[in-house]
């Protein structure tokens, strides 16, 4: 991305529009700085990027935890925590002489201002998800190199959410349904299959349908992964005041389609 103009050209003028324009950023640079000094504190000083990464990995749970509990001051301290990983691996790099958080954030903002031309250049879009798809094909253009469909996006990513990415990189090479309609259908056609399928292709069909479903959740504007994340959270709250009403008792049909369904329709 070198070879663009200065980001610093579409930075807003004025202050930063913060509680204190961003001076607590700076003290956690300084504070982050000399717990890795000399004299510091002697397990932040021993961390590496490797040490790190399951923490890393837990915070981000963490916070989304938070995000579907709806719990605002759990959001802001998860977020911290997260930030801290950010400021810990960006001092970490500065403190072997490869680069520090100024070019992590320079990064950042060279990023956003290139794959945000319907804000700092001239395209028009029709909405949230040509923003995504256009995304994807500014990527490519950094590179030059159109890279494979699910290259370098990370098979650790929970189903669902690697699913997402994989259709949205697609869709910014022209594979995508024309319509939130469109890809309903495809997933009714889905339903279909599997009711039909026999027990030989049935994890398949299965699979199909996962995937169909996460094309019409992303026409509907909807993140898969969040929603199935509080219709699970949802169905184990029924389902414990159910056991906590009634005990062992069985549970009729009607029953259980009301466990399984957050509305009767």
């Amino acid at each position: 991305m070198s070879d663009r103009s200065d980001p610093t050209e579409h930075v807003p003028e004025g202050p930063v529009p913060s509680s204190s324009e961003g001076r607590w950023l700076l003290d956690l640079v300084k504070v982050m700085s000399r717990l890795r000094a000399l004299g510091g504190c002697p397990w932040d000083r021993e961390q590496t990027e490797a040490t790190l990464g399951r923490h890393l990995l837990e915070e981000a749970h963490e916070l989304l935890d938070a995000i579907d509990r709806d719990d605002a001051d759990a959001i802001r301290d998860e977020l911290g925590d997260l930030l801290l990983q950010v400021v810990f691996h960006a001092q970490m790099a500065a403190d072997e002489g490869r680069w520090d958080v100024d070019d992590v954030a320079r990064g950042l903002v060279e990023k956003l201002v290139h794959r945000h031309p319907h804000v700092f250049g001239d395209v028009e879009v029709s909405g949230a998800d040509e923003v995504l798809t256009n995304w994807e094909k500014l990527k490519a253009e950094e590179t030059g190199v159109r890279r494979g469909v699910d290259e370098e996006i990370p098979v650790t990513l929970p189903a669902l959410a690697r699913a997402a990415k994989v259709q949205r990189r697609a869709a910014g090479w022209g594979a995508e349904w024309p319509s939130a309609a469109a890809a309903i259908d495809a997933l009714r056609e889905g339903v279909e299959a599997l009711a039909s399928a026999g027990p030989e292709d049935a994890e398949e069909r299965v699979g199909e349908l996962l995937f169909a479903a996460v094309s019409a959740a992303r026409k509907l504007g909807v993140e898969a992964e969040s929603a199935l994340r509080r219709t699970t959270r949802g169905f184990a709250d029924r389902f414990e005041s159910r056991m906590a009403d009634d005990g062992d008792e069985d549970l009729s049909e009607q029953e259980v389609h009301r466990l399984f369904r957050a509305t009767d329709r």
